[in-house]
């Protein structure tokens, strides 16, 4: 069923058409001030551009046209360029029905001759995933289905950045400071005991240059002399030459990583249809670098490395191979995009879901393969999110300074507990329940507080306040959704089709915003950001509740229309359980 206002929109264009000789494409429409009578406005304004006239005398024009000719305008008044419109109630009811009627509302069936992907997570083995990393996996995962939801194949991907330097640090630091210890041993999962030796060569490094200064060397050359360091670099060389006992300890320490991702993962909700490794798509990176030497798109410089000069396009110079031909995260992506689109021939689209510290280097990115010649380069986009930082500051993972997102998670299934508890509603439920229930209240509250939030905005995340059964919260949703379904399990949906002659504002408010749904999911997936299916589901719940506690739903005299609110409530809890879905989150039948 289309909204409200592209019905009138599609009624209206004709006449302006015939009348005024006005092609217009888009009408522009508001909801009705609270102050004025009507339920959808035109704003009248917009067509001046169009048609020269009175603003006042064209809105009662076309107001008197629409009561004449629309069988669902009842009336309507005018203030200033303001056309307000009041539909009758009858238009409202059919509307719910409609909806009841329409399997998966909301959602298109996708589109099978262009795969979209949506690359996101793809963190590095040699540290657990923290902060940072969730609200990544949240976006990815969520524009994801939201993508999926407004007609697009899916296919939802990651890069693994399992070598580099980075990678040799840890593995360096377990072999010198290790002691053999194992994820068996210690007891720890394999992502946190390999990032607890990324700390580990940091703090020797320190000590290293702290050294060398002493010396009397300035401080980049201590960094640069330290022997760490310099085995460090040793190490990456020999990995990429496929020295075995490197190669073998950069397979083992990478196993316990993959198992330790694999769990929070799983904790988290989300999850992968294909997985690329850095470790293999560096090589064909280094087959297009050169390439693009031999198309003299690239130079090499004379200590060895290969450049290429985007300054005519207002950039910089950009560094695609070290001097001793080592790859830099450029090889690998160029490698990854390329063999991204052999895999998936018919790809419609790609989306990055990285932080905005990477904004240049995703436009390097996407201007290098148009200079090499690939047409799918137009549609690769970046979704560029702002950080998540703390009360107590900026997060640093060499230090050790990162919120865990195991730890986080757990963190807040506690807090959903003990607010839980001190509620007391939960008499009855067995243990067990009551730790699922937990679990999802904690995670909800988590995930709704992240992607409420614009994408582009930076968050400061508060767990306490996130984990809240009132305001703009996930677990104020999820007790909606439960309020509703002990309604339900009170007095079961028994018919679809209603009959009813009049309903109340409130009700009215619930099924316009009802009517935006479909929309709502477009809008997300043309912008990427999921916090505008958030954000409407948050205002569902607040109309809900306004209706729960101003209108009684059962018990009345009125069989008909206790039936239409009983029908009223399935469908927003059926709403908020799909916009939950897309966000992630669960919702339980009890709270």
């Amino acid at each position: 069923m289309q909204s409200l206002a592209h019905q009138i929109s599609e009624i209206l264009k004709p006449f302006l058409k015939q009348t005024f000789n006005a092609d217009i494409s888009q009408l522009e429409f508001q909801s009705t001030r609270n102050e004025f009578d009507g339920d959808i406005t035109l704003v009248v304004f917009s067509l001046l551009r169009y048609i020269k006239a009175n603003p006042v005398q064209l809105a009662n024009q076309l107001g008197i046209y629409l009561t004449e000719h629309v069988d669902m305008v009842s009336d309507f008044n005018v203030v200033k360029g303001f056309l307000n419109l009041s539909i009758k109630d009858d238009y409202y009811v059919q509307s719910l029905n409609h909806i009841t009627a329409t399997k998966n509302y909301g959602h298109c069936t996708p589109d099978p001759k262009a795969v979209h992907l949506v690359e996101y997570s793809s963190p590095n083995t040699n540290k657990p995933l923290h902060l940072g990393h969730i609200r990544n996996n949240l976006l990815g995962y969520s524009v994801a289905q939201i993508l999926k939801a407004s007609g697009k194949q899916v296919l939802k991907t990651q890069i693994i950045n399992d070598r580099g330097i980075h990678i040799c640090k840890s593995m360096l630091a377990w072999k010198k400071f290790g002691s053999g210890e194992t994820p068996e041993s210690t007891g720890l999962k394999g992502d946190k005991l390999v990032g607890n030796y990324y700390v580990r060569f940091d703090q020797e490094y320190k000590k290293e240059i702290q050294q060398l200064m002493a010396k009397g060397e300035s401080e980049d050359e201590a960094k640069s002399h330290a022997p760490l360091f310099i085995e460090a670099q040793k190490m990456l060389r020999d990995w990429e030459a496929g020295e075995p006992e490197v190669v073998a300890l950069w397979k083992k320490m990478n196993g316990w990583v993959y198992d330790g991702f694999k769990t929070t993962y799983s904790n988290l909700g989300v999850d992968f249809d294909s997985y690329y490794y850095e470790s293999e798509t560096y090589l064909l990176g280094k087959e297009l670098i050169e390439k693009g030497l031999e198309e003299a798109i690239f130079y090499r410089k004379e200590d060895g490395s290969v450049w290429v000069d985007l300054t005519a396009e207002g950039l910089d110079e950009k560094l695609l191979l070290r001097s001793d031909g080592t790859a830099v995260y450029m090889t690998q992506d160029l490698g990854t995009a390329l063999q991204r689109y052999k895999d998936n021939p018919t790809m419609g689209g790609m989306v990055y879901t990285v932080g905005n510290e990477q904004d240049y280097h995703f436009k390097v990115l996407f201007l290098i393969l148009e200079k090499l010649g690939f047409s799918w380069a137009n549609s690769l986009y970046h979704l560029s999110y702002g950080m998540v930082d703390l009360p107590e500051g900026k997060m640093k993972s060499r230090e050790g300074t990162v919120v865990d997102a195991d730890d986080l998670m757990e963190e807040m299934t506690n807090t959903a507990a003990t607010l839980s508890e001190e509620l007391g509603k939960l008499e009855g439920m067995s243990i067990e329940d009551k730790k699922v229930l937990y679990k999802t209240i904690g995670l909800g509250a988590l995930k709704y507080f992240i992607l409420k939030v614009d994408p582009k905005k930076s968050i400061l995340f508060d767990p306490k306040t996130s984990v809240d059964f009132a305001g703009n919260t996930g677990p104020f949703i999820q007790y909606t959704y439960a309020r509703i379904q002990s309604i339900l399990r009170s007095a079961p949906m028994t018919s679809t089709e209603h009959l009813v002659d009049q309903i109340s504002e409130k009700e009215k408010e619930i099924i316009k915003h009802l009517l935006l749904y479909p929309d709502t999911i477009q809008q997300a997936a043309a912008s990427y950001s999921p916090a505008l299916v958030a954000n409407f589901i948050y205002d569902l719940v607040k109309y809900f509740n306004s209706f729960y506690q101003n209108i009684p739903i059962l018990g009345g005299e009125d069989q008909a229309m206790e039936s239409f609110r009983i029908n009223l409530c399935h469908e927003v809890a059926r709403v908020i359980s799909s916009g939950t879905g897309l966000l992630g989150i669960s919702v339980p039948e009890r709270m």
